[in-house]
């Protein structure tokens, strides 16, 4: 039997805690996915939230109920914060998979994603189940947890030092990391529909009776799916591309969160 006792100090303590990391889980991957049902976020941030409570204990102090409301809202724009920071490295997979979709024809193909609850293309739909099945069995979760966890020995409850210079530089940073990491995955793609591009150009001008743009359309979308079957095995190493991308940018944000940006 446990017997678990609390006053009221500690249970506001908990309470803002329970904030942060609820806040987290809601935007997190694989966390926050649509498919995870709420009661299961529920049950997971409040149980988290005490072990983390436990495991580090503390105090806050306030002068009023509207402090403490601007206390629950910096705890809440906190774990909103480094949550993003974590799942918008995810959305690098479909922004290579929109690019490979516009070299090889596919670019109006457009389905419903029910884990991110957006549109995406089929080749992204694609990308994403497989690296995000990577990512998860090598743990990446864990790393998440943990992360969300520390942030609390680093950032304390109510001594957050926004560094809003720092964070939209560290976003800018982001972007530029994005735009290089997916055309790193999409360049094989881009690659056979370049050199594909130039052999129907040549064919155009040797036989201009040809209608090259009915035969290209589909010529495209055989060779980017054969240099996809052929390439399948580069997935590893993109998730580790998209994995470190993550760790960077939950290191990021959580500098710029306690003054040293």
């Amino acid at each position: 039997m446990i017997n678990y006792t609390f006053s009221l100090l500690t249970f506001e303590y908990y309470l803002l805690v329970l904030v942060r990391i609820a806040s987290f889980i809601a935007v997190a991957p694989f966390f926050g996915l649509g498919s995870v049902p709420t009661r299961v976020k529920v049950g997971f941030s409040a149980t988290l939230a005490i072990l983390v409570a436990q495991a580090m204990p503390g105090t806050v102090t306030y002068d009023g109920m509207l402090e403490y409301g601007i206390i629950v809202a910096k705890e809440a724009l906190t774990g909103l914060l480094v949550g993003m920071s974590a799942n918008c490295s995810t959305y690098i997979i479909g922004f290579a998979g929109q690019l490979i979709d516009m070299e090889i024809g596919l670019s109006m193909a457009q389905e419903y994603n029910l884990l991110t609850r957006t549109e995406e293309s089929v080749t992204g739909n694609l990308y994403y189940y497989l690296i995000m099945l990577l990512l998860l069995i090598s743990d990446l979760y864990r790393y998440i947890i943990k992360a969300i966890a520390d942030t609390f020995t680093l950032i304390p409850v109510n001594a957050q030092i926004f560094q809003w210079k720092y964070l939209v530089n560290g976003m800018v940073q982001f972007v530029t990391d994005m735009l290089i990491i997916g055309f790193r995955i999409m360049l094989p793609v881009f690659a056979c529909c370049m050199i594909m591009n130039c052999i129907l150009g040549i064919m155009a001008k040797v036989a201009p009776q040809m209608n090259m743009f009915s035969i290209g359309i589909q010529l495209k979308i055989f060779a980017g799916y054969a240099v996809f079957i052929v390439t399948v095995l580069m997935l590893p190493r993109a998730a580790v591309l998209i994995s470190d991308e993550i760790k960077t940018m939950l290191r990021m944000m959580v500098k710029g969160m306690y003054g040293a940006g």
